[in-house]
């Protein structure tokens, strides 16, 4: 486990991705940071806001904040950790759209996604 990189105590920044909410922006999936709480998009969404947190904070572990989902990351090894049991609540709320938020997710989403990776890919 990662020790000193995980505060369990420490409550999530809120029901969204923190970045997107301000922008009014939209996420496939959440991922809380395990050192402070902040709520960032996963790295299949536009802003991947979860590994930007971990770029500019140095706070090296995050766990998926989808319902159902307990595992945690560590962006230094690129790997599966184990974590412990983190401050409620441990995801979204289980009615929250997928993508979401209800109501900013545009229609081309999946088009969106794909001419990123296009572009990313050189393409």
């Amino acid at each position: 486990m990662a020790g000193t990189d995980i505060d369990a105590a420490v409550a999530p920044s809120g029901t969204g991705c923190v970045e997107c909410d301000e922008l009014g922006g939209w996420w496939v999936h959440l991922r809380r940071c395990a050192g402070c709480g902040h709520i960032g998009c996963c790295d299949s969404s536009l802003g991947r806001h979860a590994t930007a947190h971990f770029h500019a904070t140095g706070h090296p572990i995050m766990q998926s904040f989808e319902p159902g989902e307990e595992w945690f990351w560590d962006y230094r090894t690129g790997e599966l950790i184990d974590g412990p049991a983190l401050a409620p609540p441990d995801c979204r709320p289980t009615d929250a759209s997928v993508p979401g938020p209800a109501g900013r997710v545009p229609a081309d989403w999946r088009a969106q996604l794909a001419a990123r990776d296009a572009r990313e890919a050189g393409g």
